[in-house]
């Protein structure tokens, strides 16, 4: 048996699924859903940004996401957001609620300075407490460590 390529399809596998953006299928990219619904945000603007470990410091990739959210807070005014901020299993429930709360302000910030009004903006963390992928490995704790922008119609009270 060859230890040697068995590990590498398995580290392989792992970056792989490491790559993954988190952004849903729907008929490739939100086509069939019209510009100004929450539908059309989630699966063409896209919801979420990941951070690195122990980080709320926004990357490029996440920036290019929340460029995007801001246009379309910018062209729906109807609509406002709820920022969550998450984080994965790693860590206390403490740490790991504040890192959270500063993951959704460090969103909320960025959203304000592109424009956005701080009063169509609320942020929620919920630290480790919902996660979307549950393992305990990179490949479950990077699509954890986020913050998702919650748009709705309306108040966000």
């Amino acid at each position: 048996m060859n230890f040697r390529l068995i590990g590498m399809l398995v580290l392989s596998t792992v970056i792989l699924a490491g790559c993954a953006t988190g952004v849903p299928d729907s008929g490739a990219r939100g086509e069939n859903f019209k510009p100004n619904t929450t539908e059309f945000f989630n699966a063409s603007v896209g919801d979420r940004v990941l951070f690195a470990v122990n980080e709320n410091t926004l990357g490029v990739e996440a920036t290019s996401i929340l460029n995007a959210q801001a246009a379309w807070l910018a062209q729906n005014t109807a609509f406002s957001a709820i920022i969550e901020g998450h984080a994965d299993e790693q860590g206390t429930r403490a740490y790991n609620l504040a890192l959270g709360a500063r993951r959704a302000a460090a969103v909320q910030s960025y959203l304000v300075s592109q424009g956005v009004a701080a009063s169509r903006l609320k942020t929620v963390t919920y630290g480790k407490e919902r996660p979307i992928e549950i393992c305990s490995s990179e490949s479950c704790w990077s699509k954890n460590r986020r913050a998702v922008t919650v748009v709705s119609a309306g108040g966000t009270s």
